[in-house]
């Protein structure tokens, strides 16, 4: 028996929303550089840090999406498997 699969989307969210807020934060980095000059450092720092959490996070959701696929398609392998054996 084949395996059948899920039609694969060729837009993934959370590439996107990694991507987006990496770039949100790199223009935010400079905008406080630019308008606040020495006195950005700090600031620089927190955006910095949200930038991390927010990859840890997206990380994160991607680590169990892909853990609860995976066992999606081990359970259709054993029913099927069952199944075969059965007849």
């Amino acid at each position: 028996m084949t395996e059948m699969s899920m039609p694969q989307s060729s837009f993934d969210t959370l590439r996107a929303l990694a991507i987006g807020t990496q770039a949100l934060g790199l223009a935010l980095i400079i905008t406080l550089e630019t308008v606040l000059g020495d006195a950005a450092r700090p600031w620089q720092g927190g955006v910095l840090a949200a930038m991390v959490a927010c990859a840890l996070v997206i990380a994160l959701v991607r680590m169990y999406r892909n853990k609860r696929r995976q066992k999606r398609l081990a359970e259709r392998l054993d029913a099927s498997a069952s199944e075969n054996h059965e007849r």
